[in-house]
């Protein structure tokens, strides 16, 4: 039976991501407190549009700090998990909370609501200036790993989430158009909603282990049909442990043409070739099917 040993799930500059996100939090902090003070719908959008990426950029953290723990005698494949159930009760709670604020923009429609509009536009241009510090900040690593670069572009989005609310803010001090408190909520919300329902459905598709997007349990198995020496292939599974790490375990029917050492190491190779993390084979003579149970 082989296997790979290379369980690190990558470093992601650790510095960077905390300090994206105390900036992101403190954002989140004065927008919800603004959003209250000055009535702004739009205000409270973009204050949950910095709460899901604050979640994000919580759960970069984890895995930043999970990747570095050993496997343990009961968790033998780390705890890479826990960056998943994260991951989903964020998205969750995003969504329902979204969900609130279109009730409320909607209602608002019907009954117009007076607005702080300079509360709102102190608010959203405090976020804003946040915003381009991070995006800075974040920029300067986005070469280094997958993660910062995720955060950067999220970080990107707010920037223009809080343009959309100084923008409503204008318009209802030039004009007296309320109505634009609720028209720049409903854009921040359709911006968020699909961001968080992907969120949701990619950490599902792990949490069932589900083979990852890019991977098909049938094309593993054509690959390592194809390999000199193997007669057969069954019990073939690919899942992952957080998104990212790619876990497929394989079982070959030998035709006895191939040694196993060579065997073995060309089924690794291939596996590895298409992207697996993780790689465990084993190897079986064409007498060994009657007593398999095939999965």
């Amino acid at each position: 039976m082989s296997h790979s040993h290379g369980h690190s799930h990558g470093g992601a500059p650790l510095i960077t991501l905390l300090t994206s996100l105390v900036i992101t939090v403190t954002v989140f902090l004065v927008e919800l407190v603004g959003s209250f003070l000055s009535g702004s719908v739009a205000l409270a959008a973009d204050a949950m549009h910095m709460l899901s990426d604050s979640a994000g950029l919580i759960v970069a953290v984890i895995g930043v700090l999970i990747g570095r723990r050993a496997a343990t005698r009961t968790a033998t494949f780390g705890y890479a998990r826990a960056e998943v159930f994260a991951a989903l009760l964020n998205a969750a709670a995003v969504l329902v909370v979204t969900g609130w604020i279109v009730f409320e923009a909607v209602s608002r429609l019907q009954e117009p609501a007076q607005i702080e509009t300079d509360t709102m536009m102190a608010v959203a241009l405090t976020g804003l200036v946040a915003n381009a510090v991070s995006a800075f900040i974040l920029n300067r690593q986005r070469g280094a790993s997958i993660t910062v670069e995720g955060a950067f572009l999220h970080v990107i989005v707010d920037l223009f989430a809080s343009v959309a609310v100084l923008v409503a803010g204008a318009v209802i001090v030039l004009t007296g158009f309320h109505a634009a408190d609720v028209v720049a909520s409903l854009i921040i919300a359709s911006v968020v909603v699909p961001r968080a329902w992907q969120l949701a459905r990619q950490s599902v598709r792990v949490l069932l282990e589900q083979a990852p997007r890019g991977f098909d349990a049938d094309a593993v198995a054509a690959a390592l049909r194809g390999i000199d020496g193997v007669a057969d292939v069954h019990d073939a599974h690919v899942w992952s442990l957080d998104g990212t790490f790619v876990v497929a375990t394989a079982h070959l029917v030998s035709d006895g043409s191939v040694k196993n050492g060579p065997l073995l190491d060309a089924a690794q190779q291939r596996l590895t070739d298409l992207g697996v993390d993780h790689p465990t084979v084993q190897i079986e003579r064409p007498e060994h099917a009657e007593h398999e149970h095939v999965c």
